[in-house]
């Protein structure tokens, strides 16, 4: 996790600190795929309460379930703070307000009248599951496509900041050449519509009618279709970034000065050459051996020649 959380003593406060913000122990594995179910087997209850003709049949059958689920995060949320040293640095991290939200909106039911509104908020339960994620198996995965997205932050903003100046700019002709008739009542109106033609959506609720509007609307369906890609490319250029800097080195080989090694790599793939200058290479040691042992021979051979007398 981002911030550095320690169990609050030995014994009991320990083990349960291992299983519950950890992930390397059958235990520990268990109890995310448990919170995993839990999240989902929620959200589902709150997804399905909404749709009028479930929650006419079974809305006393969500209700208690819900209150079940509530139950068991927070007894899940009381658990987490008491296993550790500091629990108001949990609580004040983004998954700590997270596991807040939670449970409270339901208990906020009980004690504010009027909050029933509130209990959709509890749909930010499914964030709870990336945090469990980036527990597991998934947190090189994630690493890599978020240090991709920060690198290609700029390059997006700039396509995103260029590709608003073309709608504004097709907008204002648009609302200019329509009529109010047709739609095109205001110019953020007609950057609704440049939105929407320019991603080839096409709701059909604003249509220009004379024969320059819709001659505009098919260059700027075909501007769409160009450069749609464009922030993809961009993306999938710092992911293979990322990638290669995880797997390569880019330190030079000291014998012939060649790149871009794999970070496990002990000798140059080109010259065989020892690449860690910080340590001696096990190859001398074994050909210094072998250098002694010839010598050890010819002394012990001197040694045991007849002198003469």
């Amino acid at each position: 996790m981002n911030f550095h959380l320690t169990p609050g003593a030995e014994g009991l406060r320990t083990r349960l600190f291992h299983i519950i913000f950890e992930s390397d122990t059958p235990g520990a594995k268990a109890f995310d795929i448990a919170l995993i179910v839990a999240i989902l087997m929620s959200v589902a209850i709150i997804m399905l309460g909404s749709i009028e003709t479930y929650a006419e049949r079974y809305g006393d059958l969500f209700f208690y379930l819900e209150w079940v689920f509530t139950l068991l995060f927070s007894i899940e949320l009381i658990l987490r703070i008491y296993c550790l040293e500091k629990p108001t640095l949990y609580l004040r991290s983004f998954y700590g307000i997270v596991d807040l939200i939670a449970v409270l909106p339901t208990w906020l039911v009980l004690l504010v009248p009027g909050a029933h509104g509130l209990v959709i908020v509890r749909l930010l339960r499914v964030l709870r599951i990336f945090r469990i994620l980036r527990l597991m198996e998934f947190v090189g995965e994630a690493r890599l496509l978020m240090d991709a997205l920060k690198r290609s932050m700029r390059q997006i903003l700039l396509f995103f900041s260029a590709i608003l100046m073309v709608i504004t700019l097709f907008a204002a002709l648009m609302y200019t050449i329509e009529s109010p008739e047709a739609g095109f009542t205001s110019i953020p109106m007609s950057m609704y519509w440049a939105i929407v033609s320019m991603t080839t959506v096409g709701y059909g609720d604003i249509v220009p009618a004379t024969p320059l509007g819709k001659s505009i609307t098919v260059i700027l369906m075909l501007l769409g279709y160009s450069i749609i890609a464009v922030p993809t490319g961009v993306f999938s250029a710092q992911v293979i970034r990322s990638i290669r800097e995880e797997r390569y080195s880019e330190e030079a080989c000291p014998g012939c000065g060649h790149e871009r090694h794999e970070k496990r790599a002990r000798y140059c793939l080109r010259c065989g050459t020892w690449l860690d200058e910080d340590s001696e290479d096990p190859r001398k040691k074994d050909d210094d051996k072998k250098d002694e042992a010839p010598n050890n021979h010819d002394g012990d051979a001197d040694k045991n020649a007849p002198q003469d007398s």
